[in-house]
């Protein structure tokens, strides 16, 4: 990514899924992406009807990295618990709800993978039950 610092457009169903070297992240509506806290990106996949804007002020870009951090968070909550099967699950299910399922289903499995810690073959298994 660059270095300007995007926002992820809050009145759309959107989001992006940052690919890192080991893990994936995702930025959901109203999320910062992009800056210092993105170098390391190596690739990214936007989802849903996507958009990225620029922020107006420093606090509209503070407010979009505290944003970012929910997502995490949030992220972070539904795949903490469980076993690999149950967290590749869940993600599947949150993704589906959130987006359109022929959307997920064009996602690699590897990319969902590293964005809950499980091996891609533990992905593949999820979609198919």
């Amino acid at each position: 990514m660059s270095g300007q610092v995007w926002i992820v457009n809050n009145r759309r169903r959107n989001g992006l899924l940052l690919i890192k070297e080991f893990y994936a992240e995702f930025a959901g509506p109203g999320a910062a992406v992009g800056g210092l806290v993105d170098q390391d990106c190596q690739a990214v996949i936007p989802l849903g009807d996507f958009e990225l804007l620029l922020p107006k002020s420093l606090k509209e870009q503070e407010t979009g990295y505290r944003i970012r951090l929910q997502w995490l968070k949030l992220v972070e909550r539904f795949t903490a618990r469980g076993d690999a099967k149950q967290r590749a699950r869940k993600l599947l299910d949150q993704f589906e709800e959130f987006f359109d399922r022929s959307d997920i289903d064009k996602l690699p499995d590897q990319v969902l993978a590293a964005a809950v810690g499980v091996l891609p073959h533990v992905i593949r298994a999820a979609r198919h039950k």
